[in-house]
């Protein structure tokens, strides 16, 4: 145990919307201080909770600490304590000159966090009254899940280590969100293995949430299965076996020793299907919660800003502005909802015709559909990057939104060539195994990319939030437009005939991010 305060420490935790996690949060800060008398030790929030990390670092630099180190508060290291983490430390740095600040590693599967998975696992058994040897009982091993590979490869990691070194007959692994195989069907299916036991070992560190839902999700799985007993062992919790960990993994920071997960961290080599993660901007997303207040309308669904700003309308440059002014004036709108009247003057700015409008096609409710998922955050698929292109970056940027287009990928191109697909219509195939339901298409170019869009919905159930098909030219381009109108099971905006492009698609996705920055700036001002 240290007792000269040679440097302070800051405990970075994600925050939680369960009060009774962040007060276990609280005491596990007072069994770290009690674990390193005479040092200053303070803790902050990513989100959901106060204090927030830029405050707890001033707290520390108040106390008289000219060296601190800002240690991770979570089990593995993913996207919160790749990028959302050092983004802060990185902007304190350059606020605070004077102060040395440090960032450590997560706790990653610390020797002492193994013994404590242990010592709950056999606490767990000792709790039944049935005796079972652990060569005929699975242990499950439930992970948060994230998107990142290699910090959900250290959950099956940590089961395969707790298998051997325990002797239990197998182990399997699932997520509570992100990654698959989600919690139910995880549960579900290592339930049908022929164990007569399982053992559900959730790898968090504090009650929540979540895992309020996988202890509810055992209790259903036991009563479904009565055959196989279904035992849950507690999350690791208060204990000096986390406390110790997180002051050795301060330690190391201070000494420049910390070591991160970087051998197959996507954001530093190329891990398949992530190629384009490498080199990612250390950026975090949490910056709308500095100080403690989240911008966040969430009683609208309209999200906030992630750059610390507050939001405010989108303004446009005079010869826009002057350009909708004639639009405007040049033709009667007053037939069409607000929203779809944005969506339409605004292909009209982009293809300087008035004559568009009566070759346009939206479904009914298309564009509030688009609108709820722009506000949900929901990922933007293209089929060129020529649409990608053109997308208003800053409102991209202000929103927090993903935007992926697939077509020169590798992965694409091998699915091209192995199906005889264009590589168009490969990446909006792929874009589907990656998104399922949960993303916005929009197709500017490619004929044989809306061909294989409304397949997927036909034969595969596929649910885009919103589909919009306008591409240019004259092979298949009127076909499969046609195809699309009439495509029913989708909210869907497209045209007739040979003109689109890849501005058009742009367009209507612009006009979209524009109304939802103006919705955005108006419920900031009103609160």
């Amino acid at each position: 145990m240290n007792t000269v305060a040679d440097y302070g420490i800051v405990v970075a935790g994600h925050g939680s919307r369960d009060p009774e996690g962040v007060k276990e949060f609280e005491a596990l800060i007072d069994c770290l201080r009690n674990r390193s008398p005479g040092r200053k030790v303070t803790y902050g929030f990513l989100e959901f909770a106060r204090p927030t990390i830029d405050e707890a670092v001033r707290e520390n630099v108040a106390s008289g600490a000219r060296e601190i180190v800002v240690v991770p508060g979570v089990l593995l290291a993913a996207t919160h304590a790749k990028n959302d983490m050092p983004s802060e430390v990185l902007a304190l740095q350059a606020e605070m000159p004077d102060v040395k600040l440090h960032y450590g590693a997560a706790m990653h599967l610390h020797p002492l966090i193994l013994k404590l998975c242990r010592e709950k696992i056999i606490e767990a058994e000792a709790r039944s009254t049935q005796v079972i040897k652990r060569s005929e009982a699975c242990l499950v091993v439930v992970g948060r899940g994230t998107t990142d590979p290699d910090a959900n490869s250290d959950v099956s990691k940590l089961a395969r280590i707790l298998e051997e070194g325990l002797g239990f007959g197998g182990s399997f692994v699932c997520y509570s969100g992100t990654a698959k195989p989600l919690l139910a069907e995880g549960l579900a299916a290592a339930a049908k293995l022929g164990f007569k036991r399982l053992v559900v070992a959730p790898f968090f560190l504090f009650t929540g949430i979540l895992v309020k839902r996988i202890q509810s999700a055992a209790e259903e799985i036991a009563l479904r299965y009565p055959e196989v007993e279904v035992l849950c062992s507690d999350y690791l919790g208060i204990h000096e076996h986390v406390a110790d960990a997180l002051l050795e993994r301060a330690a190391e920071a201070q000494a420049g020793k910390a070591a991160s997960n970087c051998s197959l961290c996507k954001y530093r080599t190329q891990i398949i299907g992530y190629e384009k993660e490498v080199g990612t901007p250390q950026q975090g997303h949490h910056f709308h919660v500095r100080g403690g207040v989240s911008l966040t309308p969430a009683a609208v669904d309209v999200p906030a800003p992630v750059a610390p700003q507050k939001p405010g309308p989108y303004v446009p440059h005079p010869i826009e502005a002057e350009s909708f002014r004639i639009i405007e004036a040049g033709r009667d709108w007053s037939v069409y909802p607000m929203l779809e009247r944005a969506i339409l003057q605004r292909l009209v700015h982009t293809s300087g015709d008035f004559d568009i409008v009566e070759d346009l096609f939206l479904s009914a409710g298309a564009a509030d559909a688009g609108l709820r998922a722009l506000a949900r955050r929901s990922p933007i698929v293209t089929d060129v990057t020529m649409v990608q292109s053109g997308l208003r970056r800053t409102l991209l940027e202000q929103f927090g939104l993903q935007v992926t287009c697939l077509v020169h990928d590798e992965e694409t191109r091998l699915m091209s060539d192995a199906t005889g697909l264009t590589r168009s219509a490969s990446g909006i195939r792929r874009a589907w195994m990656q998104h399922g339901n949960n993303a916005i298409v929009l197709i500017g170019d490619a004929p044989t990319a809306v061909e294989e869009a409304v397949r997927l919905v036909q034969e595969q159930q596929w649910r885009p939030h919103l589909l919009v098909g306008l591409p240019v030219g004259f092979v298949g381009t009127r076909e499969c437009k046609e195809k699309l109108r009439t495509c029913l099971r989708v909210p869907r905006i497209t045209n007739r005939g040979t003109r689109g492009g890849s501005p058009w698609a742009a367009s209507v996705m612009n006009a979209l991010l524009i109304e939802l920055a103006n919705r955005a700036a108006a419920l900031a001002s009103a609160r």
